[in-house]
């Protein structure tokens, strides 16, 4: 038995007064939740591209990050040689897509796990998966988190026979959390997604190529949007597909791309940027994410920045967005062109305004840091701080 001197005390401490959370604290520990298992994804995944890059530039020479995006994958279980430096590159690419395609399945998943335990997980993994597949990005997938949690939490709350009580948080609660889920993302979210993506895909088309700082200053905005979703997603493949029109780097369609590329590098390299000038701004999770983000930034990885976009969107997406407005407007005014549609600064040198190219990079990266920097210090609530230090260093340690 406990002392006695150890039971007396022990409803002193109970006693203290509990400290409340409000609910847009509460509902920024469930983004943390999940953006701190989601960091895993983000590193692992976005270093073996960068790797597989970086490996395939030496491999095939200054179109290596291109080639190797072309050769058929089966190529690693029907032909693989050992000695082969371009199978090694594609191995490394291949398994980095596989884990980065987790990205959003995880973030949402688990700010479905930090809302209703695990019976949130599969609603909230399947929401995410389906948030990918109509085109959401991770902002849907955002929201399949919070609806596949709080539907999850709903269920399990409910009073229901001493018979199914044993089946609804393995079978009852996942199954139809899962159903409803899935069918408001498919049903409700995708049919918006495709008429956003059809009406900037048209309203880029009717801005022309004339106008081409502007262009670029716009093409920059919607790069650094939302990472990787619909509207970046409109951006690249504009400029893509323009690429078949271009003979040489200094033809529009290359100007187009190159602005495109080095916009979408500027997220990741801010953030790496702005956690290695002012670390205490930052919780130990996103700190580590920033070391990496250096080596995603590089390689035009813009997922990298999806982890601080996801916990803090009001203050990190504007500052992003700024950031790739200076440098596609700047790399459009340089007239910087390259022809490679993907690559980072691995495929630089392929540019006919190389350093111009890294410059207006640099410029934009630098602008968006400062902002970020500016924007975390802005209006920050030390128990949403406290908060999200206890939560990314719980999921780090294994202990969420």
């Amino acid at each position: 038995p406990a002392p006695a001197g150890a039971r007396a005390a022990a409803p002193a401490v109970a006693a203290g007064p509990a400290r409340q959370v409000g609910t847009g604290t509460r509902i920024r520990q469930y983004l943390m939740t999940g953006v701190s298992y989601m960091i895993p994804f983000v590193a692992a995944g976005g270093i073996l591209i960068a790797l597989g890059f970086l490996m395939a530039s030496v491999a095939w020479g200054e179109n290596g990050a291109i080639e190797v995006t072309k050769v058929d994958q089966s190529v690693l279980w029907t032909a693989f040689e050992w000695g082969n430096l371009q199978h090694w590159s594609v191995l490394l690419f291949r398994i980095g897509v596989v884990a980065f395609g987790f990205l959003v399945p995880a973030l949402s998943a688990y700010i479905a796990y930090a809302i209703a335990d695990r019976p949130g997980i599969v609603p909230g993994f399947v929401g995410g998966m389906l948030a990918g597949m109509v085109g959401a990005g991770f902002l849907g997938g955002i929201a399949t988190g919070f609806l596949a949690g709080y539907l999850a939490h709903w269920l399990s709350t409910r009073t229901v026979p001493k018979g199914v009580r044993g089946v609804m948080p393995v079978v009852v609660t996942p199954l139809v959390a899962t159903l409803i889920t899935g069918a408001l993302t498919i049903l409700v979210i995708g049919p918006p997604m495709k008429g956003i993506n059809d009406g900037l895909t048209s309203w880029l088309d009717g801005l022309g190529t004339s106008a081409l700082v502007p262009l670029g200053i716009v093409l920059g905005l919607m790069m650094c949007f939302d990472l990787g979703g619909p509207v970046n997603k409109v951006a690249y493949v504009f400029a893509t597909t323009g690429l078949a029109n271009a003979a040489t780097s200094s033809d529009k369609p290359a100007l187009i791309m190159a602005a495109v590329m080095a916009a979408g590098m500027v997220p990741p390299l801010a953030i790496a940027l702005a956690t290695s000038l002012r670390p205490r701004m930052f919780s130990e999770a996103e700190r580590e994410s920033g070391k990496s983000a250096w080596l995603l930034g590089a390689s035009f990885i813009s997922e990298g920045a999806i982890p601080f976009a996801a916990a803090d969107p009001v203050r990190m997406i504007p500052s992003f967005m700024l950031g790739g407005a200076v440098t596609g407007g700047l790399s459009m005014a340089f007239g910087s062109g390259i022809l490679a549609p993907h690559g980072g600064v691995w495929v630089a040198a392929l540019a006919n305004k190389p350093l111009l190219f890294l410059l207006a990079l640099l410029v934009g990266m630098v602008v968006s840091a400062v902002a970020v920097v500016v924007a975390k210090s802005i209006g920050r609530n030390p128990d949403e701080s406290a908060l999200e230090s206890v939560e990314s260093v719980a999921a780090l340690s294994g202990t969420r």
